[in-house]
C-alpha cells in the first residue's frame, strides 16, 4: 500500500520543483511580488519585499494530477472519496487566490477586508460540508453526532485553519515545512484507505518541493492561495477519515500561532496592553533577537512534539471510551 505513497510522492516532488521553477521566472516577469505588511518587523521590507508570491497556485494542478495518476496505481482507490479530499483545498485555495490577486492589483498587502475574506470562507465550506456529511458525523472512530452540528464544527474548523495556516505563513519554510510535519502525523493514523495515502503523499511530495524553493533565503512565498490549500487539505483528510478530532493535534503549531494573534488583539483593545512584542508569536521571537532559521526549526520541533503528545491524549481518551 505504501509503494503508491512513496511514488505519489516522488511525482509531486519533482513536479513541484520543476513547475514552481517556471512559475518563479514568470512571476517576476509579472512583478507578481510580495509586499511586506505594515504591521510586520521593520527589516522584513528589505529581506522579503520583491520576492515572487503566490507559489501556492502551482500546488493545486500537481495535486490533482498526482493523485489522480496515482490511483491507478492501486485498483481499490475510491475516485468519489479522492475528488471529496481535493474539492475543499481548491475551493479555499480560491479564496486565498482571490486576496492575493486584489493586493497584486492594488501593489499593497491589503487584499480582501476581514469580513469579506470570512464570508468567502463560510460560503466555500458549508457546501462542501453538506456534500461530505450526508448523516451523524464520526468525529472519533467511535463517536457520532448529528449532522449539523457537524457541519457547524467543520465550518468554525474550515475558517480557523484557513487563517491560522495563513499567519503562521510568516517565515522562510516555516508553514510549508509545519504542514510536512502535521502530514507525517496524519500518515500514520489516517492512512488506511488508498484514497487517503495518495493525498498524504502528494501534498508531502508538493511540501518538499516547495521547501526546496521557500527555504532560506526564500525564493517565493506560497501566499494566501497556498496557506489556504494546506488548511483545506488537512481539514478534509480528517473528515473524509472519519476522525474530525484529530485535527486538534495535526493543527498544533497553527494553533499557537492563531490564539496569539487573538490573545494580543483582545489584550490591546481590552487593557491597552501587548502580551507579546508582536503577533504572531513567531515575530515575537523575532524581536527578541531570535535569528530567522532557528525559530523555524525550532517551532517545527515544537510543533511535531505537541502534535505527539495530543495524539497520545486523544488515542488516551479512545481507550477510556
Amino acid at each position: 500500500m505504501y509503494t503508491e505513497f512513496v511514488m505519489v510522492l516522488t511525482l509531486s516532488l519533482f513536479a513541484e520543483i520543476f513547475f514552481q521553477q517556471l512559475w518563479i521566472k514568470k512571476m517576476h516577469g509579472l512583478k507578481i511580488e510580495q509586499v511586506t505588511k505594515l504591521y510586520g518587523p521593520s527589516w522584513h521590507e528589505k529581506t522579503k519585499t520583491g520576492t515572487p508570491t503566490m507559489g501556492g497556485i502551482i500546488f493545486i494542478p500537481v495535486f490533482l494530477a498526482s493523485i489522480y495518476g496515482g490511483s491507478f496505481l492501486n485498483p481499490f482507490t475510491e475516485i468519489g472519496t479522492l475528488s471529496k479530499i481535493a474539492l475543499y483545498p481548491v475551493l479555499a485555495a480560491a479564496v486565498g487566490f482571490w486576496d492575493d490577486w486584489i493586493k497584486y492589483s492594488k501593489r499593497s498587502s491589503d487584499g480582501l477586508k476581514s469580513m469579506e475574506k470570512l464570508f468567502l470562507q463560510i460560503i466555500v465550506t458549508v457546501p462542501w460540508a453538506l456534500w461530505v456529511t450526508p448523516g451523524p458525523m464520526t468525529i472519533f472512530p467511535t463517536i457520532l453526532i448529528p449532522r449539523y452540528v457537524g457541519i457547524g464544527l467543520i465550518t468554525f474548523a474550515g475558517v480557523g485553519l484557513q487563517n491560522a495556516v495563513n499567519v503562521t505563513d510568516g517565515l522562510d519554510g516555516l508553514a510549508a515545512g509545519s504542514v510536512l510535519i502535521s502530514l507525517l502525523g496524519a500518515l500514520s493514523f489516517l492512512g488506511a484507505e488508498p484514497s487517503v495515502i495518495i493525498s498524504i503523499g502528494s501534498a508531502a511530495g508538493i511540501c518538499l518541493g516547495f521547501l526546496w524553493h521557500n527555504s532560506y533565503p526564500a525564493s517565493v512565498f506560497m501566499g494566501d492561495v497556498g496557506a489556504h490549500f494546506f488548511a483545506g487539505l488537512l481539514l478534509s483528510l480528517c473528515i473524509v477519515s472519519g476522525a474530525f478530532l484529530f485535527i486538534i493535534p495535526i493543527a498544533f503549531i497553527f494553533g499557537l500561532e492563531i490564539i496569539s494573534v487573538a490573545i494580543q488583539i483582545i489584550s490591546i483593545r481590552c487593557f491597552n496592553k501587548k502580551i507579546f512584542l508582536m503577533s504572531p508569536v513567531h515575530h515575537h521571537f523575532e524581536m527578541l533577537g531570535w535569528k530567522e532559521t532557528q525559530i523555524v526549526t525550532r517551532f517545527w520541533i515544537v510543533h511535531a512534539a505537541g502534535m505527539l503528545i495530543l495524539m497520545s491524549l486523544l488515542f488516551l481518551l479512545i481507550f477510556l471510551v
